[in-house]
């Protein structure tokens, strides 16, 4: 009876008290004032958290399957920075001047500081505050492979999902000789807007979040408006979504509207790759850089992505200029 007593107080009383924090053995080898964090075991377990792992790890071996790589576990393949390295290789097509083989600490230490100064190079424009650290890599902090993963994954485009995932991190730090810890949220992803740093809200955002009955109506008015000049060529849009994302038609159109006719060497007629398409839209945004346009809000790599939004901001942005043109 009294087992169950206590039973039913431990039930009442623990949604009120944070989860016991597990001290690993390690920890107790703190320095004074040196701190681990870890992810909290009930985070570990959130379905998002986990999918967004899955995704990530599905598109490192995507990237790397001509390398013969195969990563299984974040901490345990990542830590000595020799998949990092060819991971940014292949992404960014380039070679860094690294040792391919590294046993000991020092070396995988300077592998990952050479490595991680080409990652912040490379994400330089963006100028955010870095999340991740050589030791905090090193020493297997899966937040800090999780920051680092994400924020390459967003700059060269990859399709991570989902959005919005936090986890919950205890902090151990070492004072006076006792550990002491505290609980942290961590925000690993946002929107893929906010992350990929388009912080400016437009008429696109509020008429997606909050029109979107609009939505077809303004859908309707573009289709026809592109087809009154693509139709001129035998073409006809129907989608939106789909039929400008090789860039072909948006190619086309600038000819259209500006009168002349684009050599055909000049973009791909029947892209069949990724970088191909993206070739395409990028020369089409520089057309419309020729024609006196501001240059587009949205990036090549969205409208090849299919992303519905910032196809109707290109479009829209040849209307307003082009739209009396018969």
């Amino acid at each position: 009876m009294s087992d169950l007593q206590e039973e039913g107080k431990n039930a009442i009383n623990s949604p009120m008290c944070p989860a016991p924090v597990e001290v690993h053995p390690e920890d107790s080898l703190l320095e004074e004032n040196e701190e681990r964090t870890v992810i909290d075991p009930t985070s570990r377990d959130d379905p998002r958290f986990k999918e967004l792992v899955k995704v990530l790890i599905d598109w490192i071996n995507d990237v790397l399957v001509e390398e013969r790589i195969i990563v299984k576990q974040l901490e345990e393949d990542l830590y000595d920075g020799q998949v990092l390295q060819k991971l940014l290789e292949k992404l960014a097509d380039c070679k860094l001047n690294v040792a391919e083989v590294t046993q000991s600490e020092i070396g995988q230490k300077q592998k990952l500081q050479t490595v991680l100064e080409a990652v912040q190079e490379l994400l330089r424009p963006h100028s955010r505050p870095l999340q991740w650290t050589v030791d905090s890599i090193h020493g297997k902090n899966l937040v800090a492979i999780l920051h680092l993963l994400v924020a390459l994954a967003m700059h060269f485009r990859a399709p991570i999902h989902p959005e919005h995932v936090s986890v919950q991190v205890v902090v151990v730090r070492k004072r006076e000789g006792l550990l002491h810890s505290s609980h942290v949220t961590e925000e690993l992803t946002t929107t893929t807007e906010m992350m990929m740093g388009r912080f400016e809200r437009d008429a696109f955002d509020t008429l997606f979040d909050h029109a979107p009955d609009k939505l077809s109506v303004v859908k309707k008015s573009l289709i026809t408006f592109v087809n009154k000049h693509l139709n001129k060529l035998n073409l006809e849009v129907t989608e939106l979504e789909t039929q400008f994302a090789d860039g072909v038609y948006l190619v086309l159109l600038m000819g259209l509207l500006e009168d002349y006719f684009v050599p055909l060497h000049n973009f791909y007629l029947t892209p069949d790759s990724f970088d191909q398409k993206v070739h395409n839209v990028s020369f089409a945004f520089e057309l419309m850089l020729d024609g006196g346009l501001k240059k587009p809000k949205a990036r090549p790599e969205d409208v090849v992505n299919l992303d519905l939004k910032s196809t109707l901001r290109v479009l829209y942005n040849l209307f307003t200029k082009y739209k009396h043109l018969e």
